[in-house]
């Protein structure tokens, strides 16, 4: 699917419904009833069109076949194979062979099940691997996974942080911490795209090296999956796990998933065994005995919510409509790109390197990298100065002015032109609004 005008006027899909000025909440706004500037898809996508469309027909065939929805779907789709479509699709986005991956659960479950099988510290070969101020969530789960198996965590969790003055990651610091640390190393997790700084990570080139020296290599791909192209496959990961309510528009708590790599199926068998991960054949004769489905579905516990199935799937089928990762991801770059050079021409930027030097006077600096290999749609803005109320103020004006990007104390607003619905005319306005909110803050 191309864009109609030929220019980066025309979203790649129609398919989304985009909140009203109104809806939102943009008290400065007239045109209340126009939609707003929507450039927060990194953390919550829009709803599809498709989607909803496919929650419709599942509330329906709840209301006339009830139970018997399980085998006898009006459209064909019965729930107890629901997942099927998405896991093709899945296999598509991710780079990966169906069997390989599995709709199910949230991610940090996911990743629980992924380490608990996974990560098998001894008293030589210990170590979590990951960067400096991950997200949360892997935070704990690295913590917790420790704890449970004896370890301290300030020994057991390995942290690689940029470097002083600095606010992203080397692909060298991170091969040459493997290189050195590696035999003492257990586990290799990263995010595919850090969710503060909106940097991509050499995936292929860390999965390699995590292996050459005898470490698991495994990925949360929040902020990557429906972002940047993916191979895991290929790239040998061993595993990987994500979410999809937002590059993906699966909506707000939906469905996740996670990858095991062909090479582990004989020999890797699910720790916390639940009865929709039994092989279909015989899951409903309800036998005494686990045995799982072939591959990463025999990870799955409980039957998946059909309503954020089919929600996932609707998103999933514009994706294909899009012609999946190809030319989603040429457009974002593009966009993104546009979206760069805008802000870079606004009164009120400062260089990355100039920021030590910039005094009192409100400004703002662009932390994500400028390569467009080593990021995806996100662009974060660090606001200056440092520690002060700049970035609430901005943020406040964006909002009451229609354009909405999210923010992460205590200094950065993040702003992702979605490439399936986000526009340029999208970035031109949100540049402009921002020149008007520091210039207000000023």
């Amino acid at each position: 699917m191309t864009d109609q005008e030929g220019d980066l006027y025309t979203p790649l899909s129609n398919d989304f419904v985009v909140p009203t000025n109104t809806d939102i909440g943009a008290t400065s706004r007239q045109d209340g009833e126009s939609k707003c500037t929507y450039l927060c898809g990194n953390s919550l996508g829009l709803l599809s069109k498709t989607s909803s469309a496919h929650i419709q027909q599942e509330l329906n065939a709840w209301g006339t076949r009830a139970v018997t929805g399980h085998f006898s779907h009006p459209q064909n789709n019965p729930w107890v194979s629901c997942t099927d479509p998405v896991n093709k699709l899945f296999g598509e986005i991710v780079g990966a062979n169906e069997i390989e991956v599995a709709c199910m659960g949230t991610l940090t479950n996911n990743l629980h099940l992924m380490m608990d099988s996974f990560y098998k510290p001894t008293s030589t070969r210990y170590k979590i691997l990951c960067e400096a101020k991950a997200f949360p969530s892997d935070q704990y789960a690295f913590q917790s996974r420790a704890v449970a198996h004896g370890l301290d965590p300030a020994e057991a969790i390995l942290e690689v942080s940029p470097r002083p003055g600095e606010y992203t990651l080397r692909e060298e610091d991170i091969i040459n911490t493997i290189e050195r640390e590696g035999d003492s190393i257990a586990l290799v997790l990263f995010s595919g795209v850090q969710y503060y700084t909106g940097q991509y990570f050499p995936m292929q080139a860390v999965t390699k090296k995590a292996h050459e020296k005898g470490c698991i290599c495994g990925w949360d791909l929040a902020h990557a999956i429906g972002n940047v192209p993916l191979a895991l496959h290929d790239w040998n990961v061993d595993f990987a796990v994500w979410c999809t309510y937002k590059y993906v528009n699966s909506g707000p708590g939906g469905i996740a998933g996670l990858f095991v790599h062909e090479k582990w199926h004989g020999t890797m068998q699910p720790k916390s065994a639940g009865w929709w991960g039994h092989e279909l054949s015989s899951r409903f004769a309800m036998p005494p005995k686990f045995s799982p489905t072939k591959g990463a579905q025999g990870f799955q516990q409980s039957n998946p919510s059909v309503f954020a199935v089919a929600s996932l799937r609707g998103s999933l089928e514009v994706f294909k409509a899009a012609g999946m990762m190809g030319p989603i991801r040429s457009r974002s770059m593009k966009l993104t790109a546009a979206l760069e050079g805008l802000l870079k021409r606004s009164n009120y930027f400062v260089a990355l390197d100039k920021i030590d030097q910039h005094g009192s006077k409100p400004g703002f600096t662009v932390l994500t990298p400028s390569r467009p290999e080593q990021r995806g749609a996100q662009l974060s803005l660090l606001f200056l100065p440092l520690q002060s109320e700049t970035m609430r103020k901005v943020f406040a004006y964006l909002s009451q002015n229609g354009v909405i990007g999210d923010e992460r104390e205590p200094d950065v607003i993040r702003l992702a032109p979605a490439p399936l619905y986000n526009t340029l005319g999208d970035c031109e306005h949100a540049a402009e609004v921002l020149e008007k909110a520091l210039a207000t803050a000023a």
